[in-house]
């Protein structure tokens, strides 16, 4: 597609999380050329998008950062408690906490750097990119989960891949007892709960940073990214330290990454699997509650307008 020339404007710079190639509709300018809101509920929901060689060239970004967290991520599960460490969720924390921050940061130029369906469908939800852009978004790393989860599975053997259920997002196992096996883990309304308050907190204390660009102009796009990352290893260390329960993975707070293994392994990461859609779906909304009702001062977004509340409310009476 060709890039259309036009004076460089504040909304085109690339911020943390937000779309690096913004596509605005030409009916989006007023005849000084000033951007004004858009008009229809189709340019809200961004439809262009859903055929744009730009949005789905920088999807690719999302495939491949979603492919190589799922592989580090699940084989860091796996060799932390394989290789009998004293504090295996501390070590598992840190790594992954390490991984995010440098995923986020290589993707970042291309696509924005999200590769979590709960940032993409967040930044979607407070007008940030398209719902039409979010959901090229959350397809490829659906994809990229489960080439990641592939991946695992080709370079792990059979034994160590039924052990820790190639690293997935489990709420239970079937363990050895002394009368036969036995189901171990935790309850599922317990899980939705951790899964609902984690990705809360990953949304309330670093994406925040990142939708708001009077503190990611301030603190700079490297640092937030690298926030994120440490918050994502703090909540998993909560989620894992909170239960000391064996059978239960920690939050997910990424669907992705919780699907791919679950398609490729199966079996048990089916069990509750629901927990980790319906737990980060109910948080993004409950952020979205959140940044329309502080006052509006407090919270500043740059870029265009996508936020169907916004729409609905300029509709005439």
């Amino acid at each position: 597609m060709a890039q259309i020339n036009r004076p460089t404007m504040e909304e085109d710079k690339v911020h943390a999380f937000s779309s690096p190639m913004p596509l605005m509709s030409e009916h989006w300018k007023t005849e000084e050329g000033k951007k004004s809101n858009p008009s229809t509920l189709s340019e809200v929901l961004g439809l262009r998008e859903l055929f744009s060689s730009q949005v789905w060239r920088a999807s690719l970004a999302e495939l491949v950062g979603t492919a190589v967290l799922v592989f580090a991520i699940d084989a860091i599960v796996i060799s932390s408690i394989e290789t009998n460490i004293s504090a295996p969720n501390l070590v598992l924390s840190i790594l992954v906490a390490i991984i995010a921050a440098i995923l986020l940061i290589a993707t970042n130029p291309v696509s924005g750097g999200h590769i979590n369906p709960v940032i993409t469908f967040s930044a979607a939800l407070v007008g940030i990119i398209s719902f039409s852009r979010a959901a090229v978004y959350i397809f490829m790393q659906c994809v990229g989960g489960v080439l990641g989860a592939l991946a695992l599975k080709a370079v792990v053997n059979s034994s160590l891949e039924e052990t820790f259920s190639l690293g997935g997002c489990t709420l239970t196992v079937v363990s050895p007892g002394p009368k036969g096996p036995i189901t171990v883990g935790i309850e599922t309304g317990q899980a939705l709960w951790l899964e609902i308050i984690c990705t809360f907190i990953f949304l309330f204390a670093s994406i925040w940073m990142a939708f708001d660009h009077r503190q990611a102009h301030a603190m700079g796009k490297f640092m937030v990214l690298s926030i994120v990352g440490i918050v994502v290893g703090v909540l998993v260390f909560i989620s894992t330290s909170v239960t000391t329960v064996k059978g239960y993975a920690g939050a997910g707070m990424n669907p992705a990454r919780c699907l791919g293994p679950a398609l490729i392994r199966g079996g048990h990461l089916w069990t509750g699997h629901w927990v980790f859609w319906v737990g980060p779906t109910i948080s993004c909304l409950a952020f979205y509650l959140y940044v329309k009702l502080i006052p509006r001062q407090h919270f500043h977004v740059e870029g265009y307008k996508h936020d169907i509340f916004n729409y609905v409310k300029s509709l005439p009476k």
